[in-house]
């Protein structure tokens, strides 16, 4: 049974080349560097000013065209933290059938790949001020943008329940987290109360893959808006689960304002789901970075 990370097409660096060349002869010479690949892009970097997304599954297309329509609306718009707004369409042609974005270079370090990262104090405000900010955007601007609703019904903990014990399972199996025990007991208190549905624009999938951190280890960018729609934003504010301390979570709330518990219990859910998964990935795609992370990550989530 393939993962659920497994590419379709994954683009080469003699490839990129060629369809950035081909469409964007301005950027000759061009210098690329595979830097990171997701579920569902590959990253390059060019000249290490640009950087280029490829989709690597079908269903990627669609939530990059997105992306590449709403990102544009934030030139001018103050979010608090770096986005990659894009510069250069790419069109699909004989050789590589599916568009493809290049955005100005985000400076930063994702988590995984740096050596300090502040977890509490500003990063904590930073955090805040840029979700608070995101999710006050008019959402029927989002929708002219074409921006979808949650049509993967992120948050819908009965669909996943199966997935998330088997993933819990290979976890055990592997050995690859210390504290099974608060995995396991986890399970037996999912969150399964309604909550309040007020349609709100999210980024849809953040997680220590898709921040950035200045030199000093501080929150200071957001990329991958891939997964961008019109959900609850409790999808958003996982984040504050898996990458901000206690001290940081407190911080945090004082800034953005307080939250229901059940939608708390939510965005708590949504951390722990989404860093097994990547936890997983990690091992798989032999990542010992993304391993560390992972592990860290659920810890925070789980306290």
């Amino acid at each position: 049974m393939p993962n659920v990370w497994d590419a379709e097409v994954a683009v080469t660096i003699s490839q990129a080349r060629k369809l950035i060349e081909s469409q964007f002869p301005e950027l000759i010479p061009t210098d690329l560097e595979i830097i990171d690949y997701g579920f569902d892009n590959t990253v390059i970097k060019v000249n290490a000013e640009w950087v280029f997304r490829f989709p690597r599954r079908e269903i990627a297309v669609r939530l990059l065209e997105t992306e590449g329509r709403l990102l544009s609306l934030f030139k001018e718009e103050k979010l608090g933290l770096q986005v990659p707004v894009p510069v250069y369409y790419g069109k699909p042609s004989s050789g590589y059938m599916w568009p493809f974005l290049g955005y100005q270079f985000v400076e930063g370090t994702i988590p995984s790949r740096a050596e300090t990262v502040w977890r509490e104090g500003v990063s904590a405000i930073r955090l805040a001020q840029f979700l608070k900010r995101l999710h006050k955007t008019d959402v029927k601007e989002a929708e002219r943008q074409g921006v979808p609703y949650d049509e993967m019904d992120r948050l819908d903990v009965e669909k996943r329940t199966s997935i998330f014990e088997k993933n819990i399972s290979e976890l055990k199996d592997l050995k690859l987290f210390r504290h099974m025990e608060l995995l396991e007991d986890y399970l037996e208190r999912l969150p399964m109360k309604s909550m309040p549905e007020i349609p709100t624009l999210v980024h849809g999938d953040l997680h220590f893959k898709n921040i950035v951190v200045n030199g000093e280890g501080v929150l200071s960018g957001v990329i991958d808006w891939g997964d961008v729609h019109l959900g609850h934003r409790a999808i958003d504010l996982n984040l504050v689960y898996s990458f901000l301390s206690l001290k940081g979570r407190e911080l945090f709330f004082q800034e953005y304002g307080q939250v229901g518990d059940i939608e708390l219990e939510y965005a708590r859910f949504k951390a722990i789901y989404t860093n097994v998964v990547l936890l997983l990935y990690g091992y798989h795609e032999e990542q010992p970075h993304t391993v560390r992370e992972a592990q860290k990550s659920l810890e925070l989530a789980l306290t």
